[in-house]
């Protein structure tokens, strides 16, 4: 494993359009109180909100420290032993990070990922570079195993070009395998696209993806909650998962063994709430076993192309500016004129709600449904909502 120093290798020259944040003392405070042991996200949320601001935790008593509800003792004593050294080595990371012209987003800030901001765990700053904003109007995961099959690239290929339209930006992990495939792809149909690190920025791993990591800085950028010291270790890959996962709208794992780090996206991503899509495989493929998994439990939604991605995302109307909504004329019996006539007033609705409002049973609302599906009407979304076509 090679871990050349980030700057041997990065131009920046084409780097454009950052705004780096003030580096002012709740900056330096921020990076400090996660400098110190046993304070993670959540735990420094509770500390600011308790506290009122980070750089508190610093020049408090150490008895109104011990006064802070929800600390263990360790977590007490970390504190009261670390907060010199977390200082010093926050101080480092400013220089750094102001030398290398790498932009710091606080979750407190507007200009941190709004998705992500949402989620309870989200990390309490990251560090970005990048010539795209670190957000879009659409958003989608690419993740996957890092053993990919020709099957499993091409299906990638075909995702992410066909996801060519304006506002989306791809994001995934830039590890080996379908995540390199995701990003290449996106480079190479000008797709701005942002690769999520498993480690701070004085390093790139895999080595092999330093080419692609430039050209992704020319369009799209790099993203991290790790300092720029901290190494590409085996822990750090799972943790960084959930931002992938948080940025997104939509996650889709290509391909996937039983167990590995894209399942562990989905999960954590079906967390969020986020729509999770996968591609099926042969029975017998270990690298799409996981894929199946998803399909078969009900975790994920099965697509064959970029576009049942875009409908059932109901993207397709942002490639038509022109696009109008026309009352559509077709026979229908009296009971798939109701329904037809309430997801035409009211827009995407659940089966339960449907049934609910017409009183209608499950059972007959679901034949409807299916009928409409089938005559174009519908389309079935997931999660059992349905909405009209083209409306």
């Amino acid at each position: 494993m090679l871990q050349e120093p980030f700057s041997k290798g990065f131009e920046l020259s084409n780097v454009t359009n950052f705004s780096n944040c003030s580096l002012n003392n709740n900056l330096l405070y921020l990076i400090a109180l996660k400098c110190i042991p046993q304070v993670g996200d959540i735990v420094a949320r509770r500390l600011i909100d308790t506290t009122g601001e980070a750089s508190s935790v610093f020049t408090m008593t150490e008895e109104k420290i011990a006064q802070i509800p929800g600390l263990t003792p360790k977590t007490i004593r970390m504190i009261k032993e670390n907060r010199n050294a977390a200082l010093k080595r926050a101080e480092t990371e400013i220089e750094f990070i102001e030398k290398h012209k790498i932009q710091c987003l606080s979750s407190y800030d507007d200009d941190y990922p709004s998705r992500l901001k949402h989620c309870l765990d989200a990390p309490l700053f990251l560090f970005y570079r990048g010539s795209a904003p670190v957000e879009s109007a659409f958003m989608t995961a690419v993740v996957g195993t890092r053993k990919s099959t020709v099957y499993g690239r091409k299906m990638t290929e075909q995702l992410v070009s066909g996801l060519n339209l304006k506002g989306m930006t791809i994001v995934s992990g830039l590890a080996y395998g379908i995540d390199t495939t995701a990003h290449q792809t996106a480079v190479d149909c000008g797709i701005p696209t942002i690769g999520v690190m498993g480690h701070g920025f004085r390093h790139l791993y895999p080595e092999e993806n330093r080419k692609l990591a430039t050209q992704m800085l020319k369009n799209g950028g790099l993203l991290t909650e790790f300092l720029s010291d901290e190494l590409p270790e085996k822990q750090n890959f799972p943790i960084r998962n959930r931002i992938i996962a948080g940025m997104a709208d939509a996650v889709v794992v290509v391909e996937a063994q039983s167990k590995g780090g894209a399942l562990i996206t989905a999960e954590i991503a079906g967390s969020y709430s986020r729509e999770i899509f996968t591609f099926p495989g042969r029975v017998d493929d270990q690298k799409s076993r996981g894929c199946n998994w998803l399909i078969r439990t009900q975790r994920a939604t099965l697509i064959e192309s970029a576009d049942h991605l875009k409908y059932f995302m109901n993207w397709t109307q942002a490639e038509n500016k022109e696009y109008r909504q026309v009352r559509m004329e077709v026979l229908l019996d009296a009971g798939a004129q109701s329904v037809y006539d309430f997801l035409f007033e009211k827009g995407e609705k659940s089966i339960d709600c449907i049934c609910n409002d017409l009183g209608i049973s499950i059972n007959s609302a679901a034949m409807i449904l299916l009928d409409l599906e089938f005559q174009g009407v519908v389309a079935a979304l997931p999660g059992k909502r349905y909405r009209l076509k083209n409306h």
